[in-house]
């Protein structure tokens, strides 16, 4: 194959300017790695400036010159040509801000703007104009939020939108989010709960296929990796919505759920010689290694060992401060440090086990292969548990990774982040190969961005403010649907929306609302409070009766101890001053039934 690319095709470049001459209308732009590159302007490309989903078109086009400032960092698409070495005619410019140093989705209160319109995408597509009624609820949403023929409810799915309705809650204080939270919690306790009395532990359905007034329970799952098992993902992400849903309202019915679902993973996931859970049981005996469980048998991976943490554990610790969850987490984590890091082998860590922890390498599509995602997930979430309990390994380890994904899991051309690759190179080969092609999913944009964004606000860095931006301007370029609402599932290496499949809906088995509003409620979180030094509104509705001695928990996050306290408390619309202001607690009235609270959280100047 020829050196020279001899053909013209169409392109996108992410960088920084280093110079700009209105005269010829030639920019340079260097990339994230160092590369400089020459863009023409001659052409009269079109620009504008980023904007947050139900905003308007901002045009920038009649402000280019005094915008293109040495330093600045933006997105050029355009049409490389092959002559003379090759040219790049720019024909769209995407600003991330007005000045060189301004990036919109640093305001405080973009990211809160964004999770209210998903919130309302999500209700408008499932319950239209009318009532909330889960029995209208349906996991396949088209691109515009139609629904499909499918008529499955999966718990996952649902628990995920519950998940974005509680926090769009949290962040907003709009009953009508909560409402669908409470109801959809409601839904899966009587229509996907089993309550197993003899064993004293809670599972969840897959989800039920609905005909009209009758329905059918799916007990196994109907997803091709885990069919006909009972897979621990899908208990795990029952749980999601429930239990921030409890952040908010202290039910303790939920709790309840809770402490009986995790008595499930320990009697029959958990594996007590070896350690760990196991990802799969079989649906009659509850066994792991039964053999109809085929190649999922006595296997574990990240998504049975670490994803109680970010799914449903640390909500869990958050609202109720139980040291036994501080303890689950621990273990956790300690056994993500120990088991997963494999960089003897490879800059990317080992996802898949057999039972005594060696490699499981030729497992099903994943094989040796790493998701790009994972690797920054658990970066992000060691940070939040080393703010728990400090450990060398946790704060090594995520610095670690934060330091050696760009290079071999980002896309240093474009920006953005990439899914699957091989965790080898094979012969001379000099980059880590594509599974299956090198377009970019929403939520490993979600992992990079919080991943960084928490990097910077414990340890600091440059390199991490500067990462954390990237990403972000990426997926606040590219994956917001400015035509229908929400944000697409994937897009190509140029950041055009991917629109083929199951990836052209808004809902899907793999797909609802949670990664897209815990991206906005976190970086709502990260970004004011941890980086920028700016204040912060949280709701709750509560019972005070239901709360432990009336105590409420509300810490937004795991944050580093001591980095922000309580400014203000208003209990309905009212002043009120029983809080502790250090500890993240309020000490509700004694009065029957529900108060509503809003309490502002204000960061602690470092001295």
């Amino acid at each position: 194959m020829a050196d020279a690319v001899t053909f013209s095709f169409s392109d996108t470049i992410a960088g920084y300017v280093t110079r700009f001459d209105s005269g010829t209308r030639l920019l340079r732009l260097k990339t994230s790695d160092g590369r400089e590159f020459d863009v023409s302007l001659t052409g009269g490309p079109s620009a504008e400036l980023v904007r947050n989903l139900d905003e308007p078109y901002i045009d920038a086009s009649g402000h280019i010159d005094e915008m293109l400032s040495p330093g600045r960092f933006l997105f050029v698409y355009g049409v490389h040509y092959p002559e003379r070495g090759g040219s790049f005619d720019a024909k769209r410019l995407v600003f991330l801000g007005r000045g060189a140093e301004d990036f919109r989705f640093e305001e405080p209160s973009w990211w809160i703007k964004q999770i209210e319109s998903l919130a309302d995408f999500y209700k408008r597509a499932q319950f239209g104009d009318g009532p909330v009624d889960f029995t209208e609820y349906r996991t396949e949403i088209r691109l515009g939020g139609d629904k499909t023929a499918s008529h499955v409810q999966e718990t996952d799915t649902i628990s995920r939108l519950v998940y974005g309705m509680a926090s769009a809650y949290l962040l907003t204080g709009k009953d009508e989010y909560l409402e669908v939270a409470e109801r959809g919690t409601e839904y899966l306790r009587k229509h996907m709960r089993v309550v197993d009395s003899e064993e004293d532990v809670v599972f969840w359905y897959h989800g039920i296929s609905v005909d009209g007034d009758s329905e059918r329970k799916l007990f196994t799952s109907e997803f091709s990796d885990d069919y006909d098992a009972i897979p621990m993902y899908e208990q795990i992400y029952a749980l999601a919505g429930p239990i921030q849903t409890y952040r908010v309202t202290g039910d303790i019915r939920i709790k309840n759920d809770a402490d009986a679902t995790i008595r499930l993973f320990d009697k029959f996931f958990f594996d007590p010689e070896q350690g760990g859970y196991y990802s799969h049981i079989d649906p009659i005996l509850f066994s792991a290694d039964h053999e109809s469980l085929g190649e999922n048998a006595e296997r574990k991976n990240w998504n049975s060992v670490g994803d109680h943490a970010p799914a449903y554990l640390i909500n869990l610790y958050l609202a109720t401060g139980d040291q036994k969850y501080a303890d689950f987490l621990e273990y956790t984590f300690d056994t993500i440090a120990d088991k997963f890091p494999d960089y003897k082998h490879s800059p990317f860590v080992q996802e898949r086990f057999f039972r005594d922890w060696s490699h499981d390498t030729a497992h099903s599509w994943q094989q040796n292969r790493a998701v790009v995602g994972h690797n920054l997930k658990i970066a992000w979430n060691l940070m939040r548990m080393n703010s728990l309990k400090a450990k060398p390994e946790y704060e090594q380890l995520a610095k670690k990774i934060g330091e050696i994904m760009p290079a071999v899991g980002s896309d240093v051309q474009r920006g953005g982040w990439y899914d699957v690759v091989e965790r080898l190179k094979e012969g001379d080969q000099e980059a880590y190969r594509f599974a299956w092609h090198d377009r970019k999913a929403w939520w490993q944009q979600e992992q990079a961005i919080l991943a960084y964004l928490i990097l910077n606000g414990t340890v600091g860095g440059e390199a991490n403010l500067r990462e954390a931006r990237q990403a972000q301007a990426f997926y606040n370029t590219f994956f917001l649907d400015h035509d229908e609402g929400a944000v697409y599932f994937n897009v190509l290496a140029s950041g055009t929306p991917y629109l083929l499949g199951t990836e052209r809906l808004k809902g899907s088995h793999s797909m609802s609302m949670y990664h897209s509003a815990e991206l906005c409620y976190l970086s709502a979180v990260y970004n004011n409070l941890l980086i920028n030094g700016r204040e912060m509104d949280f709701h709750f509705q509560p019972a005070p009766t239901d709360l432990p001695d009336r105590v409420l928990r509300v810490s937004p996050d795991l944050l580093p101890a001591g980095s922000v306290r309580i400014a203000s408390v208003d209990i309905d619309e009212k002043p009120y001053t029983d809080f502790d202001a250090d500890a993240l607690t309020v000490r509700l009235p004694d009065v029957q039934g529900r108060v509503k609270v809003k309490v502002r959280l204000r960061p602690v100047v470092k001295k």
